[in-house]
């Protein structure tokens, strides 16, 4: 029987010849990463085994991007323990404004094809856009990962899911993480691997998507893998020989395969309690809002600052709305700048935040108040995310954008030049 591309990785990890699913193995780790908000108890964990030495320091990264800069005094002398552990054992650590953990890796090259890569962020997991096995591990089991570099795996059944067909008039990646999302619910693919394939992904930069395996955490995922293709081979500035690309068997073994052609999708919102809740936009059209926000490792990158301004080019924010904006990384803002993009939102009353988590789980940035309704390109929008009594709509950056000119959940369509089908 074949494998699949995450039962190549781990098997190569492991040092074995096949595995299948259910085995549990103990595999070595290329790249560990640890952000401020589960760093102090990695550090506080560490302290207390046997081992005093840190595995290898080239492979660990800090990255304080959760309260960014240091939101409390507490978040500030968690950032100090951070520097301080990192010097005394050689650590890079990515300081406060480079951005959020994952689109960092991403950005300084260090999620490549093959490898298997760790970090204390759940969604960890947007970095199988690289033909990695990446994926998000606890405080305590980064301790250990510090110490001996390997890491326990429990080898996990693989479904593939096939995207097929070009987005839509108005239609954004963001859109089909929601469609995926609704279509599995929360629970159905708890500990599986998800490999995405299809000609979708053609159309799709790398930064869209991450935008897509970023969200499959919300559905259970242990990680989520997309094909090394010239789009990510360009992206990394490498050539297939110069990567361990792994491609699955003709004869792997998946749980299940699924297809899905996009060629008829509508902008998808995500109604309060879970990410899984998506509903067409058109469902919810007209509820009003307090907040709009593009946030979070998922929902601003580049491309969703372009669409917004896109949208809010020549207008102004419904006064009654706050428009609040936390690009993903420090490039994202330099990017933004030099072409414009940043210029056009501030004229349109858009306020910008220093590249970090922000406002997608309320570390003192866009937090609301209760009664509140936020629509938002965060990754989640569970009960108090921003806020005691808040609740929050998960959108593509263009229905945020074009909500927060209105001061209601709005469809994006009709703010683009043409009505909702594109003519």
């Amino acid at each position: 029987m074949g494998l699949t591309v995450t039962e190549k990785i781990i098997a190569n990890k492991a040092n074995l010849a096949t595995v299948t699913p259910g085995q549990i193995v103990e595999a070595s780790v290329d790249v560990a990463f640890i952000h401020d908000n589960n760093g102090p108890i990695t550090l506080k964990q560490f302290s207390r085994l046997p081992r005093t030495q840190v595995w290898d320091p080239s492979k660990v990264h800090f990255i304080l991007d959760h309260h960014s800069p240091a939101t409390t005094h507490r978040a500030a002398q968690h950032h100090q323990n951070i520097r301080e552990f990192a010097f005394k054992y050689g650590i890079k650590v990515w300081e406060v404004g480079r951005g959020v953990s994952h689109p960092v890796m991403a950005e300084e090259g260090y999620a490549r094809p093959g490898r298997l890569m760790v970090g204390t962020d759940s969604h960890t997991v947007g970095l199988g856009t690289f033909g990695c096995l990446a994926t998000g591990i606890g405080s305590t089991e980064m301790a250990g990962v510090l110490a001996t570099g390997k890491i326990w795996l429990q080898v996990p059944e693989t479904i593939k899911i096939v995207l097929n067909g070009h987005l839509p008039f108005g239609v954004s990646a963001k859109d089909v993480a929601l469609l995926l999302l609704k279509h599995f619910g929360p629970f159905f693919l708890n500990y599986m691997a998800v490999e995405m394939e299809g000609d979708l992904l053609q159309d799709l930069s790398v930064e869209e998507r991450m935008a897509i395996t970023i969200m499959g955490l919300e559905m259970g995922v242990k990680n989520a893998v997309m094909p090394v293709d010239d789009t990510v081979l360009n992206y990394l500035r490498t050539d297939e020989t110069r990567e361990t690309v792994y491609t699955a068997d003709n004869d792997a073994r998946y749980a299940s395969i699924l297809n899905f052609d996009v060629g008829q999708l509508e902008p998808m919102v995500a109604t309060p309690g879970l990410p899984t809740n998506g509903v067409t936009v058109g469902e919810v059209e007209g509820t009003k809002i307090n907040q709009a926000t593009l946030g979070s490792c998922s929902g601003a990158f580049y491309h969703d600052l372009l669409q917004a301004a896109e949208i809010v080019k020549g207008k102004k924010v419904h006064p009654q709305v706050r428009f609040v904006i936390v690009p993903n990384t420090s490039r994202v803002v330099t990017r933004a700048a030099q072409t414009g993009v940043l210029a056009t939102l501030l004229e349109a009353g858009a306020i910008i935040s220093s590249p970090s988590c922000g406002t997608c789980a309320g570390y003192e940035v866009g937090c609301l108040a209760p009664g509140e309704v936020c629509i938002s390109t965060t990754t989640r929008n569970m009960e108090g995310r921003m806020g005691p009594g808040g609740k929050i709509y998960l959108a593509s950056a263009r229905t945020v954008a074009a909500s927060a000119l209105t001061g209601y959940i709005t469809d994006p369509r009709n703010h683009l030049g043409g009505d909702a089908h594109g003519s």
